[in-house]
């Protein structure tokens, strides 16, 4: 099963996000990658095979580039399930750099929400089911609603078990997260809030832990 976290806080975010992914290692995967805002930019980095890779992608980047370090990210290890295990299909799943989503567990309507936006503009770059809710985020975003309100938009549009946090360069202090028949937990600490796909992967961040009941969103 895949795994999600997620992180909002003051402080730098990358090293907690990744200790975090370790702690879902035992779930199994075969990609895994991160999102986050720095600068006013989304920042997106993305592996095939085992966390190692990532973490080595990842400081390349850092040695590449003189960005502020982010404080806030997304972070999801991959189990394949709709498409080919490559970076291109591994989370999280972007729309115009802007929106980004880590998910799992099955959007049941996919095909046809996928035909819907296609006919609206939106071009698709994965196999997966998972890149309908970036774009479905930025569509309703672009419509003038605040990140809750796309959000809540977003889950009247979709169908079957999922859990998934979306994050977007316009709301950049927040994160949008929901479950349905997925475990999905929330963190709170000091000047810190978390999301995780069970208490077991925030645990050390924190010991104030929210379990979400399905059809929960927040």
């Amino acid at each position: 099963m895949c795994g999600i976290v997620g992180i909002t806080s003051f402080k730098e975010v990358t090293p907690r996000i990744i200790s975090s992914l370790k702690k879902l290692e035992y779930r199994g995967y075969d990609s895994a990658g991160i999102a986050s805002v720095s600068d006013g930019a989304l920042q997106v980095t993305k592996s095939k095979g085992k966390l190692i890779n990532l973490i080595e992608k990842l400081n390349q980047v850092s040695d590449a580039n003189s960005y502020s370090y982010p404080s806030i990210a997304i972070g999801h290890t991959r189990w394949a399930t709709h498409g080919n295990i490559n970076s291109e299909n591994a989370h999280p799943l972007t729309s115009e750099n802007k929106v980004a989503v880590v998910h799992n567990g099955i959007i049941e309507n996919y095909d046809s929400i996928k035909i819907s936006l296609e006919s609206e503009g939106y071009t698709f770059r994965s196999q997966t089911d998972t890149e309908v809710l970036p774009h479905l985020f930025m569509k309703y975003i672009k419509l003038g609603n605040n990140f809750l309100q796309a959000g809540r938009l977003v889950l009247k549009e979709i169908k079957g078990a999922f859990a998934f946090v979306a994050m977007s360069l316009d709301f950049p202090n927040e994160l949008f997260v929901s479950r349905n028949s997925s475990p999905l937990a929330i963190g709170i600490g000091d000047k810190s809030n978390f999301v995780g796909s069970d208490a077991h992967s925030i645990d050390h961040l924190t010991q104030k832990i929210i379990y979400l009941e399905d059809g929960d969103h927040a």
